[in-house]
């Protein structure tokens, strides 16, 4: 993996990590400050990193996730700019209920000096089923 791939895929690792662990303020210096996250479906979008923030804080608080699991990462760089794509499957439970989730993530990073942030998401293929 190049140089630039690695320091991608860090980055996508410690977002991952930081809001699974319920530790969403340590996404902030990770996404750019106009973000755009376009809502499942294309049915909506949001933009701002605060709003984004918001997003995984309310789900972070609402919510117990009991597993998660990435497929493997494919990771797209060219020049200054990177995708990051993988399928993913999740069981949580919200308000007493469960629900198993799978889908496929896609984020869009820009190189911002040395960083690579984050300005770009979407969920593609998503199913929410109750478990």
């Amino acid at each position: 993996m190049s140089d630039e791939r690695e320091r991608v895929a860090g980055t996508m690792r410690r977002i991952t990590d930081a809001w699974l662990a319920g530790r969403v303020d340590d996404l902030a210096p990770m996404v750019h400050d106009e973000i755009v996250m376009v809502i499942p479906g294309f049915a909506g979008r949001v933009q701002g990193r605060e709003t984004l923030v918001a997003g995984f804080r309310d789900f972070c608080e609402n919510a117990r996730i009991h597993d998660f699991r990435e497929g493997e990462h494919q990771i797209d760089v060219v020049g200054d700019t990177a995708v990051v794509n993988f399928d993913y499957e999740m069981l949580y439970e919200r308000s007493a209920a469960q629900y198993r989730v799978t889908g496929r993530d896609l984020w869009v990073f820009a190189k911002h000096g040395a960083e690579w942030l984050a300005v770009w998401r979407t969920m593609l293929d998503l199913n929410e089923t109750p478990a």
